[in-house]
């Protein structure tokens, strides 16, 4: 990677675990450009908060699961980085944006399937695919997944197969850009007190209760604990992981 200070594009940076990551990286001397779908003032918040921490920071929109607007959002990117930074390329990609549909199998319509597909497999395969002029040789991707590839809870099997694509895919990617010295791993997070899917996780005492119990380390993850994850995965020193499955869920459903 360049000895310059280096920049990471996080998609859905606004909130949740997207906020952690920029703030976690902003704290290691990682600047960042961050996506929102709807929420601009959020991202700006974020922003500010980047630059409160003596880093730089830009938000952009971007609604991943509509790949036909990806060029646009390619050259917008292009003049972000010329603008804030004066360079051509960064550093990082973190496929982190994403939404979930809690449905049985049998209950699971066609329509949440191909939404969940056009923002966890397509959107993440066609924006990587897009992006790579853009990333510096020796750079990094990181794809977000989940526990629920590995373990099962009914009502996640429409998105847990696309994360299982996501997992596949990633090693794919880390073959392929390997010549390049661009890394490629997949980080999946067990369960978080986040408003994902509605904030269940958080807001209910009974469900958190019930993780907890089935996790090693005693708690449900907090935001901050995958935003670490993601610093520490995009980190120089991490320059010999690649095509790998990373779960940081605190020993979730050993």
């Amino acid at each position: 990677m360049n000895q310059q200070r280096r920049i990471a594009l996080i998609t859905g940076g606004s909130r949740g675990l997207g906020k952690s990551m920029a703030l976690q990286l902003a704290e290691r001397g990682v600047d960042t450009i961050l996506t929102y779908r709807a929420r601009a003032q959020e991202a700006q918040d974020v922003v500010a908060q980047v630059e409160a921490r003596g880093g730089k920071a830009a938000a952009l929109a971007l609604d991943v699961g509509r790949s036909a607007t990806f060029p646009a959002f390619i050259e917008g990117l292009r003049g972000k980085l010329r603008e804030v930074w004066g360079r051509e390329r960064l550093d990082a990609l973190v496929n982190n944006a994403g939404m979930g549909h809690h449905a049985a199998f049998a209950e699971t319509s066609e329509e949440q399937f191909d939404e969940l597909m056009n923002v966890h497999l397509k959107g993440t395969f066609f924006l990587s695919q897009r992006m790579l002029p853009l990333i510096e040789d020796g750079g990094r991707i990181l794809h977000i997944s989940t526990g629920l590839a590995r373990f099962t809870f009914p009502g996640y099997s429409a998105y847990a197969a696309m994360k299982g694509g996501v997992e596949v895919l990633t090693r794919y990617m880390a073959k392929e850009l390997g010549p390049r010295r661009i890394t490629v791993n997949v980080l999946a997070p067990g369960a978080i007190e986040t408003d994902f899917g509605g904030g269940a996780v958080r807001d209910n005492a009974d469900l958190n209760r019930m993780i907890a119990a089935q996790t090693a380390l005693g708690r449900v993850g907090l935001p901050d604990d995958i935003g670490g994850a993601v610093a520490l995965l995009l980190s120089p020193e991490s320059g010999w992981i690649t095509g790998q499955r990373v779960e940081f869920s605190g020993g979730m459903m050993l």
